[in-house]
């Protein structure tokens, strides 16, 4: 898959031991890593799909640590190299991934798994209440080239 521009994607580090187990999520030694701005938990039932959304100053930190996710992420920016690319990235606790999702790319996921799945974003900007930074377009917005099925290969 060729990923969108200033996309990335990292394996996480699963450390078990009899206790349970450790994962790092965020790092600040880590090279993609700007700065910190919060962190925050969401959730999706099974089947359930939280499409799209994108920011114009934030980027996003996206960890599944519960359950499985498919993360989709659409270029729609107007000057960048790969605009119209989608990627998709089957993330949670049986493939533990951080995906950085640059500002300006469209984002969105769907449950996968039989439970809820339990999403960790770290975006290095705070939320602002009462002037937010997303912009919100239909799951099914037929500009969008997905279609959030199931899809057999």
């Amino acid at each position: 898959m060729k990923l969108i521009d200033g996309v990335s994607a990292h394996a996480l580090r699963l450390i078990p031991d009899e206790r349970g187990r450790l994962m790092e999520i965020m790092r600040s030694d880590w090279p993609f890593f700007k700065k910190l701005g919060q962190v925050y938990m969401t959730t999706n039932y099974p089947g359930i799909v939280k499409a799209w959304h994108y920011h114009k100053k934030q980027t996003d930190h996206v960890a599944c640590v519960k359950g499985m996710i498919k993360l989709v992420l659409y270029d729609g920016r107007e000057n960048s190299p790969t605009k119209n690319e989608v990627n998709e990235f089957f993330i949670g606790e049986h493939n533990p991934k951080l995906v950085v999702i640059p500002v300006g790319v469209l984002h969105g996921w769907k449950c996968i798994s039989e439970t809820e799945s339990i999403v960790i974003n770290c975006p290095d900007e705070v939320y602002n209440y009462e002037h937010p930074d997303e912009f919100r377009v239909a799951y099914d917005d037929p500009d969008i080239p997905y279609n959030w099925d199931v899809v057999f290969r």
